[in-house]
Protein backbone atom coordinates (compact mmCIF):
# COMPACT_ATOMS: atom_id res chain seq x y z
CA UNK A 1 0.00 0.00 0.00
CA UNK A 2 1.46 3.23 -0.73
CA UNK A 3 2.69 5.47 1.89
CA UNK A 4 1.17 8.74 0.53
CA UNK A 5 -2.23 6.52 1.88
CA UNK A 6 -3.39 8.13 5.33
CA UNK A 7 -2.26 6.70 8.50
CA UNK A 8 -6.02 5.45 9.48
CA UNK A 9 -6.84 3.77 6.05
CA UNK A 10 -3.08 2.25 6.12
CA UNK A 11 -4.24 0.54 9.78
CA UNK A 12 -7.41 -0.52 8.29
CA UNK A 13 -6.23 -1.83 4.52
CA UNK A 14 -2.82 -2.77 5.01
CA UNK A 15 -2.41 -6.61 5.82
CA UNK A 16 -6.36 -6.99 5.67
CA UNK A 17 -7.30 -7.55 2.24
CA UNK A 18 -10.75 -9.87 2.13
CA UNK A 19 -10.13 -13.38 1.87
CA UNK A 20 -9.42 -14.79 -1.69
CA UNK A 21 -10.62 -18.24 -1.44
CA UNK A 22 -13.91 -16.98 0.19
CA UNK A 23 -14.00 -13.19 0.10
CA UNK A 24 -14.64 -12.53 3.59
CA UNK A 25 -13.31 -9.17 4.30
CA UNK A 26 -11.99 -10.51 7.64
CA UNK A 27 -9.59 -12.81 6.41
CA UNK A 28 -9.31 -16.32 8.76
CA UNK A 29 -7.09 -17.42 11.04
CA UNK A 30 -4.31 -19.31 9.84
CA UNK A 31 -4.16 -22.24 12.91
CA UNK A 32 -1.75 -24.66 11.52
CA UNK A 33 1.48 -25.91 12.09
CA UNK A 34 2.46 -27.20 8.82
CA UNK A 35 1.30 -27.03 5.18
CA UNK A 36 0.91 -29.18 2.31
CA UNK A 37 3.53 -29.51 -0.43
CA UNK A 38 3.16 -30.22 -3.55
CA UNK A 39 6.56 -31.94 -3.93
CA UNK A 40 9.73 -32.07 -2.14
CA UNK A 41 10.70 -28.16 -2.02
CA UNK A 42 7.31 -27.21 -3.70
CA UNK A 43 5.09 -25.35 -1.80
CA UNK A 44 2.85 -22.15 -2.01
CA UNK A 45 4.97 -19.80 -0.14
CA UNK A 46 4.89 -21.97 3.42
CA UNK A 47 6.12 -25.15 5.02
CA UNK A 48 6.30 -24.73 8.67
CA UNK A 49 4.31 -21.52 10.93
CA UNK A 50 8.21 -20.86 12.88
CA UNK A 51 8.97 -19.63 9.88
CA UNK A 52 6.27 -18.01 8.22
CA UNK A 53 2.16 -17.94 8.75
CA UNK A 54 0.02 -16.29 6.61
CA UNK A 55 -2.14 -14.13 9.29
CA UNK A 56 1.63 -13.68 10.65
CA UNK A 57 2.35 -12.16 7.60
CA UNK A 58 -0.47 -9.95 7.23
CA UNK A 59 0.30 -8.68 10.61
CA UNK A 60 4.01 -7.90 9.49
CA UNK A 61 2.52 -5.96 6.32
CA UNK A 62 -0.05 -4.07 8.36
CA UNK A 63 2.73 -3.23 10.88
CA UNK A 64 5.43 -1.49 8.65
CA UNK A 65 3.28 0.26 6.70
CA UNK A 66 2.25 1.75 9.83
CA UNK A 67 5.55 2.87 10.92
CA UNK A 68 6.18 3.85 6.98
CA UNK A 69 8.89 1.16 6.65
CA UNK A 70 9.15 -1.74 4.30
CA UNK A 71 9.56 -4.78 6.45
CA UNK A 72 7.51 -5.85 9.92
CA UNK A 73 8.89 -8.81 11.89
CA UNK A 74 6.63 -9.98 14.25
CA UNK A 75 7.62 -11.50 17.88
CA UNK A 76 6.42 -13.41 21.30
CA UNK A 77 7.08 -9.65 23.03
CA UNK A 78 8.84 -6.73 23.01
CA UNK A 79 11.47 -8.57 24.71
CA UNK A 80 12.33 -10.89 22.18
CA UNK A 81 12.12 -8.57 19.63
CA UNK A 82 14.81 -6.33 21.19
CA UNK A 83 16.76 -9.42 21.96
CA UNK A 84 16.47 -10.40 18.43
CA UNK A 85 17.80 -7.04 17.59
CA UNK A 86 20.57 -7.81 20.16
CA UNK A 87 21.37 -10.98 18.57
CA UNK A 88 22.36 -9.60 15.27
CA UNK A 89 26.03 -8.37 17.13
CA UNK A 90 28.75 -10.38 17.17
CA UNK A 91 31.54 -10.76 20.56
CA UNK A 92 32.82 -7.81 21.45
CA UNK A 93 30.23 -5.44 19.82
CA UNK A 94 29.09 -2.38 22.12
CA UNK A 95 25.37 -1.22 22.51
CA UNK A 96 24.77 2.35 23.74
CA UNK A 97 21.15 2.23 25.37
CA UNK A 98 19.46 5.32 27.58
CA UNK A 99 19.81 5.15 30.92
CA UNK A 100 16.36 5.59 31.74
CA UNK A 101 15.72 2.11 29.73
CA UNK A 102 12.49 0.16 30.59
CA UNK A 103 13.46 -2.44 33.22
CA UNK A 104 13.43 -5.27 31.03
CA UNK A 105 15.90 -4.19 28.59
CA UNK A 106 18.24 -3.40 31.58
CA UNK A 107 18.36 -7.08 32.60
CA UNK A 108 17.82 -8.61 29.59
CA UNK A 109 21.17 -6.54 28.41
CA UNK A 110 22.93 -6.81 31.83
CA UNK A 111 22.46 -9.84 33.27
CA UNK A 112 22.39 -12.42 30.00
CA UNK A 113 23.37 -10.70 26.90
CA UNK A 114 26.39 -9.70 28.45
CA UNK A 115 27.48 -12.90 29.57
CA UNK A 116 27.69 -13.90 25.60
CA UNK A 117 30.33 -11.03 25.48
CA UNK A 118 28.33 -8.32 24.42
CA UNK A 119 28.79 -4.66 26.01
CA UNK A 120 26.43 -2.66 27.20
CA UNK A 121 26.46 1.34 28.62
CA UNK A 122 23.96 3.32 29.80
CA UNK A 123 23.97 7.05 29.52
CA UNK A 124 21.60 10.25 29.62
CA UNK A 125 19.95 9.90 25.76
CA UNK A 126 18.71 13.39 26.49
CA UNK A 127 22.11 14.75 25.90
CA UNK A 128 23.88 14.62 22.55
CA UNK A 129 27.45 14.95 23.52
CA UNK A 130 26.81 11.90 26.21
CA UNK A 131 25.75 9.65 23.46
CA UNK A 132 28.81 10.83 21.24
CA UNK A 133 31.52 10.80 24.29
CA UNK A 134 30.41 6.80 24.85
CA UNK A 135 30.74 6.40 21.42
CA UNK A 136 34.17 3.38 21.14
CA UNK A 137 35.21 1.72 17.84
CA UNK A 138 33.12 -1.23 18.94
CA UNK A 139 30.01 0.38 19.17
CA UNK A 140 27.56 -1.24 16.70
CA UNK A 141 24.12 0.71 17.79
CA UNK A 142 22.58 3.48 20.00
CA UNK A 143 19.39 1.91 21.56
CA UNK A 144 16.87 4.90 23.12
CA UNK A 145 13.39 4.83 24.40
CA UNK A 146 11.71 8.68 23.96
CA UNK A 147 9.42 9.06 25.73
CA UNK A 148 10.91 7.03 28.33
CA UNK A 149 9.42 4.75 31.28
CA UNK A 150 8.37 6.40 33.25
CA UNK A 151 10.39 9.78 33.87
CA UNK A 152 8.86 10.47 30.38
CA UNK A 153 12.81 11.79 29.21
CA UNK A 154 12.98 12.57 25.40
CA UNK A 155 15.65 11.84 23.08
CA UNK A 156 15.76 13.68 19.48
CA UNK A 157 15.96 11.28 17.46
CA UNK A 158 16.45 13.38 14.07
CA UNK A 159 19.96 14.93 15.72
CA UNK A 160 20.62 11.31 17.31
CA UNK A 161 20.26 9.75 13.95
CA UNK A 162 23.02 12.32 12.18
CA UNK A 163 25.25 11.52 15.11
CA UNK A 164 24.84 8.04 14.31
CA UNK A 165 25.26 8.24 10.87
CA UNK A 166 28.46 10.60 11.22
CA UNK A 167 30.20 7.57 13.04
CA UNK A 168 28.87 5.22 11.33
CA UNK A 169 26.55 3.49 14.17
CA UNK A 170 22.70 2.24 13.57
CA UNK A 171 20.15 3.99 15.45
CA UNK A 172 17.01 1.83 17.26
CA UNK A 173 13.93 3.42 18.73
CA UNK A 174 11.97 1.83 20.83
CA UNK A 175 8.85 3.24 19.77
CA UNK A 176 6.60 1.86 22.14
CA UNK A 177 5.52 4.91 24.41
CA UNK A 178 4.20 6.93 21.74
CA UNK A 179 2.76 3.66 18.98
CA UNK A 180 2.80 4.70 15.04
CA UNK A 181 0.11 6.99 15.22
CA UNK A 182 2.54 9.88 17.30
CA UNK A 183 5.63 9.23 16.30
CA UNK A 184 7.38 8.16 13.40
CA UNK A 185 11.38 7.19 13.52
CA UNK A 186 12.15 5.79 10.55
CA UNK A 187 10.51 9.34 9.13
CA UNK A 188 13.17 11.31 11.34
CA UNK A 189 16.37 9.05 10.50
CA UNK A 190 16.51 5.70 12.61
CA UNK A 191 17.36 2.48 11.24
CA UNK A 192 14.91 0.62 12.79
CA UNK A 193 11.65 0.88 15.56
CA UNK A 194 10.94 -1.16 18.18
CA UNK A 195 7.50 -2.09 19.76
CA UNK A 196 6.44 -3.75 22.34
CA UNK A 197 3.20 -4.50 20.87
CA UNK A 198 1.46 -5.67 23.98
CA UNK A 199 0.73 -1.36 24.51
CA UNK A 200 -1.10 0.70 22.43
CA UNK A 201 -0.78 -1.60 18.90
CA UNK A 202 -3.09 -4.23 20.74
CA UNK A 203 -4.60 -1.30 22.89
CA UNK A 204 -6.56 -4.07 25.01
CA UNK A 205 -4.55 -5.90 27.66
CA UNK A 206 -5.35 -9.28 25.97
CA UNK A 207 -2.10 -10.16 24.31
CA UNK A 208 1.58 -9.83 24.36
CA UNK A 209 3.42 -9.21 21.36
CA UNK A 210 6.47 -7.28 19.91
CA UNK A 211 7.58 -6.31 16.56
CA UNK A 212 10.60 -4.46 14.48
CA UNK A 213 10.38 -2.53 11.70
CA UNK A 214 13.13 -1.19 9.06
CA UNK A 215 13.75 -0.24 5.49
CA UNK A 216 17.13 -2.02 5.29
CA UNK A 217 17.04 -5.14 3.53
CA UNK A 218 19.81 -6.77 4.66
CA UNK A 219 18.92 -5.74 8.21
CA UNK A 220 15.46 -7.50 7.80
CA UNK A 221 16.82 -10.67 6.50
CA UNK A 222 18.89 -11.02 9.17
CA UNK A 223 16.02 -10.24 11.82
CA UNK A 224 13.80 -12.91 10.15
CA UNK A 225 16.55 -15.91 10.05
CA UNK A 226 16.65 -14.93 13.87
CA UNK A 227 12.88 -15.31 14.16
CA UNK A 228 13.07 -18.62 12.10
CA UNK A 229 15.82 -19.99 13.92
CA UNK A 230 15.04 -18.63 17.31
CA UNK A 231 11.17 -19.12 17.04
CA UNK A 232 10.10 -16.52 19.44
CA UNK A 233 6.83 -15.97 17.35
CA UNK A 234 3.64 -14.32 18.07
CA UNK A 235 0.59 -17.13 17.45
CA UNK A 236 -1.78 -17.00 14.51
CA UNK A 237 -4.92 -15.65 16.86
CA UNK A 238 -2.43 -13.15 18.85
CA UNK A 239 -1.41 -11.81 15.30
CA UNK A 240 -4.81 -11.67 14.13
CA UNK A 241 -5.98 -10.25 17.30
CA UNK A 242 -3.85 -7.28 16.56
CA UNK A 243 -4.83 -6.86 13.14
CA UNK A 244 -8.19 -5.99 14.57
CA UNK A 245 -6.40 -3.80 17.31
CA UNK A 246 -4.60 -1.94 14.76
CA UNK A 247 -7.75 -0.36 12.90
CA UNK A 248 -8.91 1.57 15.80
CA UNK A 249 -5.31 2.44 16.72
CA UNK A 250 -5.73 6.02 15.33
CA UNK A 251 -9.16 6.95 17.37
CA UNK A 252 -7.28 4.88 21.14
CA UNK A 253 -4.67 6.90 20.85
CA UNK A 254 -5.50 10.37 19.92
CA UNK A 255 -8.41 9.58 22.86
CA UNK A 256 -5.99 8.32 25.09
CA UNK A 257 -3.63 11.72 24.45
CA UNK A 258 -6.46 13.94 24.74
CA UNK A 259 -7.62 12.58 28.16
CA UNK A 260 -4.17 12.42 29.65
CA UNK A 261 -3.63 16.32 28.29
CA UNK A 262 -6.50 17.23 30.38
CA UNK A 263 -5.57 15.54 33.32
CA UNK A 264 -2.38 16.97 33.48
CA UNK A 265 -3.26 20.21 33.38
CA UNK A 266 -5.95 20.26 36.26
CA UNK A 267 -3.26 17.86 38.14
CA UNK A 268 -0.47 20.30 37.72
CA UNK A 269 -2.29 22.61 40.24
CA UNK A 270 -3.77 20.43 43.07
CA UNK A 271 -1.88 20.75 45.97
CA UNK A 272 -1.50 17.26 46.83
CA UNK A 273 0.79 16.37 44.20
CA UNK A 274 4.52 17.88 44.14
CA UNK A 275 5.29 17.23 40.64
CA UNK A 276 4.30 15.71 37.89
CA UNK A 277 5.65 14.66 34.59
CA UNK A 278 3.92 15.28 31.19
CA UNK A 279 5.82 16.05 27.59
CA UNK A 280 2.61 18.18 26.67
CA UNK A 281 3.39 20.91 30.19
CA UNK A 282 5.53 23.83 29.44
CA UNK A 283 7.25 22.88 32.73
CA UNK A 284 8.57 19.97 30.85
CA UNK A 285 11.95 20.61 30.46
CA UNK A 286 11.73 19.01 26.71
CA UNK A 287 8.45 20.56 25.61
CA UNK A 288 9.50 22.32 22.64
CA UNK A 289 11.67 18.75 21.88
CA UNK A 290 8.07 16.89 22.32
CA UNK A 291 5.89 19.62 20.16
CA UNK A 292 8.56 19.07 17.24
CA UNK A 293 9.02 15.11 17.46
CA UNK A 294 5.91 14.12 18.79
CA UNK A 295 3.08 14.37 15.71
CA UNK A 296 -0.05 12.73 15.13
CA UNK A 297 -0.87 11.94 11.28
CA UNK A 298 -2.42 15.10 10.56
CA UNK A 299 0.94 16.60 11.68
CA UNK A 300 -0.27 18.12 15.08
CA UNK A 301 1.41 17.76 18.41
CA UNK A 302 0.78 14.63 20.58
CA UNK A 303 2.18 13.88 23.67
CA UNK A 304 1.11 10.14 25.02
CA UNK A 305 -1.13 9.28 27.45
CA UNK A 306 1.62 8.47 30.10
CA UNK A 307 1.55 10.95 33.30
CA UNK A 308 3.89 10.04 36.73
CA UNK A 309 3.41 11.99 39.75
CA UNK A 310 5.13 12.18 43.18
CA UNK A 311 3.06 12.43 46.17
CA UNK A 312 6.51 13.45 48.68
CA UNK A 313 6.05 10.32 50.85
CA UNK A 314 5.35 6.20 50.26
CA UNK A 315 2.54 7.13 53.27
CA UNK A 316 0.85 9.30 50.45
CA UNK A 317 1.46 6.87 47.98
CA UNK A 318 -0.17 4.08 49.50
CA UNK A 319 -3.34 6.04 50.62
CA UNK A 320 -3.52 6.85 47.30
CA UNK A 321 -3.42 3.34 45.98
CA UNK A 322 -6.02 2.39 48.69
CA UNK A 323 -8.33 4.99 47.30
CA UNK A 324 -7.92 4.72 43.41
CA UNK A 325 -11.13 2.68 41.63
CA UNK A 326 -11.20 3.47 38.47
CA UNK A 327 -7.86 2.86 37.75
CA UNK A 328 -6.21 -0.84 38.04
CA UNK A 329 -2.83 -0.91 39.92
CA UNK A 330 -1.20 -3.45 37.21
CA UNK A 331 1.90 -3.47 35.21
CA UNK A 332 1.79 -2.52 30.95
CA UNK A 333 0.06 0.74 29.64
CA UNK A 334 -1.42 1.54 26.01
CA UNK A 335 -5.02 -0.47 27.09
CA UNK A 336 -8.27 1.23 26.60
CA UNK A 337 -8.36 1.21 30.78
CA UNK A 338 -6.70 2.97 32.99
CA UNK A 339 -3.93 1.50 35.18
CA UNK A 340 -1.50 2.64 38.04
CA UNK A 341 1.79 1.44 38.63
CA UNK A 342 4.91 2.15 41.03
CA UNK A 343 7.76 1.86 38.59
CA UNK A 344 10.41 1.99 41.86
CA UNK A 345 9.08 -1.85 42.75
CA UNK A 346 7.30 -3.01 39.67
CA UNK A 347 8.41 -2.61 36.27
CA UNK A 348 11.90 -1.26 37.26
CA UNK A 349 12.39 -3.72 40.42
CA UNK A 350 15.66 -5.14 38.73
CA UNK A 351 17.08 -2.13 37.95
CA UNK A 352 19.97 -1.36 41.10
CA UNK A 353 18.79 0.72 43.45
CA UNK A 354 21.99 3.10 42.95
CA UNK A 355 20.74 3.82 39.30
CA UNK A 356 17.48 4.33 40.00
CA UNK A 357 18.51 7.05 42.58
CA UNK A 358 21.03 8.81 39.77
CA UNK A 359 18.00 8.69 37.19
CA UNK A 360 15.75 10.48 39.72
CA UNK A 361 12.89 7.36 39.73
CA UNK A 362 12.22 7.77 43.29
CA UNK A 363 9.68 5.37 45.25
CA UNK A 364 6.64 7.94 45.29
CA UNK A 365 6.68 8.27 42.01
CA UNK A 366 3.30 7.21 40.33
CA UNK A 367 3.14 6.27 36.84
CA UNK A 368 -0.24 6.42 35.05
CA UNK A 369 -1.59 4.95 31.81
CA UNK A 370 -4.73 6.66 30.98
CA UNK A 371 -7.55 5.08 29.03
CA UNK A 372 -10.70 6.16 27.09
CA UNK A 373 -13.12 6.20 30.15
CA UNK A 374 -14.86 10.08 30.28
CA UNK A 375 -12.55 12.55 31.41
CA UNK A 376 -14.60 13.70 34.16
CA UNK A 377 -15.04 10.21 35.91
CA UNK A 378 -11.37 9.60 35.90
CA UNK A 379 -10.59 13.41 37.31
CA UNK A 380 -13.17 12.31 40.07
CA UNK A 381 -11.42 9.40 40.94
CA UNK A 382 -8.27 10.75 40.78
CA UNK A 383 -9.42 14.02 43.06
CA UNK A 384 -10.46 11.62 45.72
CA UNK A 385 -7.56 9.63 46.03
CA UNK A 386 -5.56 12.37 46.75
CA UNK A 387 -7.86 13.44 49.35
CA UNK A 388 -6.26 13.51 52.92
Amino acid sequence: MSKKTRFQTRAIHAGNEPDKETGAVVAPIHLTSTYQQEGVGLNKGFDYSRGGNPTRQRLEENIAALEEGQFGIAFASGMAATTALFQTLNTGDHVIIGRNVYGGTYRMSVEVLSNHGFEFDFVDTRFLDQIEAAIKPSTKWVFVETPTNPLLELCDIQETAKLCKTHEISLAVDNTFMSPYGQTPLALGADIVMHSATKFIGGHSDLIAGALITNDASLAERLYFIQKSGGAIPSPFDCWILLRSTKTMGLRVQRQSDNAMELAQRLQSHPAVVSIIYPGLETHDQHDLALKQQLNPEGDPIFGCMISIRLSSIEKRDAFLSRIKLFTLAESLGGVESLVCIPYGMTHASVPTEMKKTMGLTEDLIRLSIGIEHIEDLYADISQALKD
